[in-house]
């Protein structure tokens, strides 16, 4: 089996690298399958040019979509893609798993906090860059809630695309972090990557609370890594033909020959 992780891609490097690093890790963590990266817009490779690449080969592909929120691009960006691909080659078979967001990575969001010297008092600013499906957003405060609940701290929850007029929504988030006693204010990003929108929001918080900390974005944290290994199932096992006398020896499938991209 081929696994396609696909990102939606970024005009900042940072965006890249970040998410390369991330699939050279799964590619450790899942020795035995083909780990390609496409991105849906501003980077390259596209997603029809992977697809393009691993179907010669004939192995099923599981498309595993990097992204935080299930909204616009999950629903219908990405699967318009995906038909296309099979209309293409009709004997592919394709499966999209649901996104990475679904899985509960607020462990992970609270390790990046305490990274940045987050500690009793302090309150949160977690900021996601937000969708025109609300379901998305909610999965995004559910997020916060989790990482309130986990740390003890107060979180206020943005989107960095609807920060609001003069950013009156991150204003009013730091104000009520405040009024409920919080001394210091911690920026916390719900990004895979470093990237603009998210220093959007860094750029205004460094004005209202100047000199608090910022955490770093999720990257190739280890829990990141292994929600993505948890979509893809497990390599399956055959009985090796190679024994002469009739043993049952159980080997894992080869990996795909084709060298890597």
């Amino acid at each position: 089996m081929s696994v396609l992780l696909v990102a939606h891609g970024s005009r900042d490097p940072r965006f890249a690298l970040t998410l390369t690093r991330i699939r050279d890790e799964v590619r450790t963590t899942l020795p035995a399958e083909r780990i390609e990266l496409a991105y849906l817009d501003l980077d390259e490779p596209l997603v029809a040019t992977v697809l393009d690449w691993l179907a010669p080969a004939g192995d099923p592909i599981r498309v595993v979509p990097l992204l935080l929120g299930d909204g616009y691009h999950s629903r219908f960006d990405l699967p318009v893609l995906l038909d296309a691909a099979r209309r293409r080659w009709p004997t592919l078979t394709l499966v999209q798993t649901p996104v990475l967001g679904k899985a509960d990575l607020s462990p992970a969001l609270v390790d990046r906090a305490r990274a940045a010297g987050l500690r009793a008092g302090d309150g949160i600013v977690m900021y996601a860059v937000g969708s025109s499906d609300e379901r998305s957003d909610d999965a995004a405060r559910r997020r916060g809630a989790e990482v309130a609940r986990l740390t003890g701290n107060p979180v206020e929850v943005v989107f960095a695309t609807k920060l609001g007029r003069q950013a009156s929504v991150l204003r009013g988030a730091v104000g009520r972090l405040r009024a409920g006693g919080a001394k210091r204010i911690v920026g916390l990003p719900y990004f895979l990557s470093p990237g603009l929108l998210a220093e959007r929001v860094e750029a205004l918080l460094d004005e209202l609370a100047p000199g608090d900390p910022i955490a770093g974005a999720l990257g190739p944290h280890g829990l990141v890594v292994e929600a993505i290994a948890g979509l893809v199932p497990p390599a399956p096992i055959h009985i090796s033909r190679r024994n002469p006398v009739g043993k049952c020896e159980f080997d894992r499938e080869e990996a795909d020959s084709v060298p890597r991209r």
